[in-house]
């Protein structure tokens, strides 16, 4: 596939679970996670991709980013955030947080969580979230806990 500039921004989609656009979203996580990160296989799926709320990001024809929202009762819970390596830094991840955001408000939820690699705060921070809570290991990287609300108690560094 050609990864030239595209003009125009991504379509923001949800998809249904092992549907095309989404096995191509589960392929993605794949990519990013299992080779480029080096999480174990058994680490990248779980039970929550069956009842999850799965976005792609689709740009000129192909799925470029995925993330998924899972709703619990205490907060929407943003995670397996993953653009592919060729379309980095173009916003895409921004956009589609965005997008999966706004899905959740508009079903009356406005408490975000998600669990960020510790390279990755300043860009979560940016959005809006805060750090809580230690540094702890998830798939063999550091990561901590943030969120959208209660960041009054909620402290960026420890």
């Amino acid at each position: 596939m050609s990864h030239t500039l595209s003009a125009a921004p991504p379509a923001i989609l949800i998809v249904p679970p092992f549907s095309t656009l989404c096995n191509a979203a589960f392929a993605l996580r794949r990519e990013v996670f299992v080779w480029e990160q080096h999480v174990p296989e058994a680490d990248e799926h779980d039970a929550d991709d069956l009842t999850a709320t799965h976005f792609v990001a689709v740009l000129d024809g192909e799925v470029v980013g995925t993330l998924r929202l899972i709703d619990y009762p205490e907060h929407i819970k943003i995670g397996r955030v993953a653009v592919r390596l060729a379309f980095r830094g173009r916003g895409i991840a921004q956009a589609m947080i965005a997008a999966a955001m706004a899905h959740a408000r508009a079903q009356g939820c406005d408490r975000f969580y998600l669990t960020a690699q510790s390279d990755k705060l300043g860009f979560y921070q940016r959005l809006g979230f805060v750090a809580f809570g230690p540094e702890f290991q998830d798939g063999g990287m550091p990561h901590r806990a943030m969120r959208t609300y209660d960041r009054d108690s909620a402290r960026l560094i420890d």
